[in-house]
């Protein structure tokens, strides 16, 4: 069985007939498909030298082996023409191949079997970045500084539970790298499944304009499925809010969740949460573990 971490990958999907891509997980259905996935050399033996510096005493023999056999068959992280093991032990240009060891340790540790590792793998590492993608996040809900090295955005639904059970995490990121992450909420309410998101969308960006929307974001997400109109406005008097002022401001607001929603789709987004890493959309698992790693890297690959 997978724990916690790799199986943090459900989502609230905007198209019904759309299947549930759960992140990590979904690679088990793949493996047959897909046996040679981030594969660098071919089968042979396997080297079982140690790498200096790398720990794996929370590896047992199984997956120590296939540590190995990963770390000398997987593609240099850095696209050269040589295995991570090469990299990670030679080539002292690739600054990301410390990190693409650690990520596989860190998968198996968690329990991920060879493929779905090789499959994380790939998707950081070997696929094609895509070209990034620039968001309007000047009227986003934020925490963090906007100077910050990393920028993460999050679409996201009230009514989403996987979007509930993303946000301690997502706070616990902001937390372990503060100073260094800067978050934008962009609302992202999925209308057809969530009739009452919309509206809880409105009311949080209404309580920013009062520089409440951490207190009502936080109340949101409790209250969820609670969150009909009448519960939010209901919510923004216990908050102390100028009624009047959030009242305006919660009509006003529907034009800004319309242009999130306008944003995400142009971006591809289609399901919640989802998170876009320094302009481009985050692959790995949603974890506050791995986004850390990713966080890790990117400060010091890119100094």
């Amino acid at each position: 069985m997978l724990c916690a971490p790799l199986l943090m990958g459900g989502a609230c999907e905007k198209k019904a007939n759309k299947p549930n891509d759960t992140g990590a997980i979904n690679a088990l259905d793949q493996a047959a498909a897909t046996p040679g996935s981030g594969s660098a050399v071919a089968e042979g033996a396997v080297d079982t030298t140690p790498l200096t510096g790398v720990e794996l005493g929370k590896l047992d023999a199984d997956k120590t082996k296939v540590f190995y056999t990963l770390v000398g068959s997987l593609k240099s992280p850095c696209g050269k023409a040589h295995s991570l093991r090469t990299s990670f032990a030679s080539d002292t240009s690739c600054k990301r191949a410390p990190f693409a060891v650690r990520y596989v340790v860190a998968l198996l540790e968690d329990e991920a079997t060879e493929q779905i590792a090789r499959d994380e793998y790939a998707k950081k590492y070997e696929k094609a970045a895509g070209a990034p993608v620039k968001f309007d996040t000047s009227k986003a809900p934020h925490a963090g500084n906007d100077d910050a090295r990393i920028k993460l955005v999050e679409f996201f639904d009230y009514e989403c539970p996987h979007c509930q059970l993303f946000k301690p995490m997502m706070e616990q990121v902001l937390a372990d790298k503060s100073g260094q992450v800067a978050a934008y909420f962009m609302m992202f309410p999925i209308e057809s499944k969530h009739p009452d998101a919309r509206g809880a969308a409105q009311a949080a960006i209404a309580a920013s304009q009062q520089g409440k929307f951490k207190e009502m974001h936080d109340k949101l997400f409790e209250a969820t499925p609670k969150i009909s109109h009448d519960a939010v406005f209901g919510y923004a008097k216990e908050l102390g809010l100028d009624m009047a002022k959030f009242e305006k401001a919660w009509a006003e607001a529907s034009p800004q969740v319309t242009n999130d929603l306008k944003q995400g789709e142009s971006a591809g987004v289609d399901s919640t949460p989802t998170l876009f890493f320094n302009d481009r959309k985050y692959e790995g698992p949603m974890y506050p573990k791995y986004i850390e790693m990713w966080i890790d890297e990117e400060l010091a690959v890119n100094r």
